[in-house]
């Protein structure tokens, strides 16, 4: 079966960094759209990254762009997020998602999430 898996939460001082990685199993990883989302309590999961097949891609929630970088490694079945010159409000779960699509153009519709990870960003 298909297994997310995300490594690399914890917790950081505001403007500090942390690199999320996310290793995937039980699918054809470059046939699939992987990206980054996060619920912070009280809210509603929300979109982060995302990055295309091979990676010449991404797209990013405007809160993050400058800050985030989404990368994969398909020979590792393996995507990660860069979080740099972090805020107290991106304090949240992040959790890894895959989608099989075949146009870029379209909204991000995981098929697959992985368990989250906790990211707590301190004052």
């Amino acid at each position: 079966q298909v297994q997310l898996v995300e490594s690399g939460g914890g917790l950081v001082q505001a403007g500090g960094s942390l690199r999320l990685s996310c290793a995937a199993s039980g699918l054809s990883f470059s046939s699939y759209v992987m990206g980054w989302f996060r619920q912070a309590p009280g809210k509603e999961r929300e979109f982060v990254a995302e990055i295309s097949w091979r990676g010449g891609s991404t797209n990013y929630d405007d809160s993050v762009k400058g800050r985030f970088t989404i990368s994969r490694d398909n020979a590792e079945n393996t995507v990660y997020l860069q979080m740099n010159t972090l805020k107290l409000e991106d304090t949240a779960v992040y959790y890894c998602a895959a989608e099989r699509r075949s146009s870029w153009y379209s909204r991000f519709s995981p098929d697959y999430w992985g368990q989250g990870t906790q990211v707590t960003v301190s004052s």
